[in-house]
């Protein structure tokens, strides 16, 4: 109920009813906003949109799901106890004397390659390959989906990591100042002056990279977007009145500076959010199209970079892959225009 109760509170905070209202007046990043969800929200469930498995299958006046469970093919008549191949057509027609496979729209998931094609790979756009497919014949919109998802909820991650640990260090370097001040600007002159492109291929060169080492590597160096405008804010909001008055009364410095200084620095945190989630996107792919970011075989927006550059005879790769990183690169734009403006005390509707 606590929680309940603040949400309440933030929603009728007048504050925060006139920056919905001026978010929602720029109509760009309004729509930008719905738009972006609702193409991650469809990445959230792409095993129901592309798959190589049927989403359920009727045998037997039985309902099975391959996505929940594994089956052989014993299960539905075979001859030996190994998974079923869905693709195989042998196994198709087992089920089918029996029963009804139900399949996602695109059948194919994102390391699927298709034996099945009648020009060598990469083939073009057709209605079985929506968006033709890459060199080894995989399916270009189910790696599509799956690589968007991947990417989001990486940059995701990786902004709000960023976030918490750039908040932390702006608040301590501004509200005490002094010698933590000092040092800790010092440090992150040294640290930003770092060739940072370079020290991530070194350090993914090293180890075989996964979704979490590279989220480790990049956060090595993203915290400090948002640390100059917190630590401006902390230095201008802990010599204010009622922080006096806080402290003249017994406040603890964790509670003046949660209490009243940090919801004015969230305003800078949350408007360059957007961009900093861009940063970690860009980056992520530029890893991924120069080879040291996920692992071989990975469904990644980089590697479809890649994928258009070394196969310049095919067209499609290519257009698909600047479509799509151009299209959710704009709208992350405008959200975060939108953002900035509807923050802005100085704009009025």
């Amino acid at each position: 109920m606590g929680l309940v109760t603040q949400w309440q509170r933030i929603k009728a905070s007048p504050i925060n009813q006139r920056r919905w209202s001026q978010f929602r007046a720029n109509k760009r990043g309004y729509w930008s906003l719905w738009l972006f969800l609702a193409l991650f929200l469809l990445s959230l469930v792409a095993e129901l949109i592309a798959n190589d498995e049927p989403l359920l299958i009727h045998y037997q006046d039985r309902w099975m799901s391959p996505l929940m469970n594994a089956y052989s093919e014993l299960d539905f008549g075979g001859d030996f106890d190994i998974p079923a191949d869905y693709r195989d057509p042998y196994i198709v027609d087992l089920i089918e004397a029996e029963g009804r496979l139900y399949w996602a729209p695109v059948r194919f998931s994102y390391d699927t390659i298709n034996f099945e094609l009648t020009e060598p790979a990469p083939s073009p756009p057709t209605s079985v390959n929506w968006l033709g497919t890459d060199d080894q014949g995989r399916d270009v919109f189910a790696r599509l989906i799956y690589g968007f998802r991947i990417s989001v909820l990486f940059a995701l991650v990786l902004a709000t990591s960023s976030s918490v640990i750039g908040v932390a260090a702006g608040a301590m370097q501004g509200y005490f100042g002094g010698r933590i001040d000092l040092l800790g600007q010092r440090f992150i002159e040294v640290w930003s002056g770092m060739p940072q492109m370079f020290l991530l291929i070194i350090l993914s060169s090293l180890v075989q990279p996964n979704f979490w080492w590279l989220l480790g590597i990049l956060l090595l160096f993203s915290w400090m977007a948002l640390v100059d405008v917190v630590r401006a804010e902390f230095l201008r909001g802990r010599n204010l009145e009622y922080v006096k008055a806080a402290r003249a009364l017994g406040l603890g410095d964790v509670a003046i500076m949660a209490r009243h200084i940090l919801p004015n620095a969230m305003i800078a945190t949350v408007t360059f959010l957007p961009f900093i989630f861009i940063g970690g996107l860009t980056a992520l792919t530029a890893l991924d199209y120069l080879g040291f970011g996920l692992p071989p075989g990975s469904p990644s927006l980089g590697e479809m970079v890649a994928q258009g550059k070394n196969n310049l005879q095919a067209p499609w790769l290519g257009l698909t892959a600047f479509f799509s990183m151009s299209g959710i690169l704009v709208l992350l734009v405008f959200i975060g225009e939108a953002a900035r403006d509807a923050f802005d005390p100085r704009k009025r509707m």
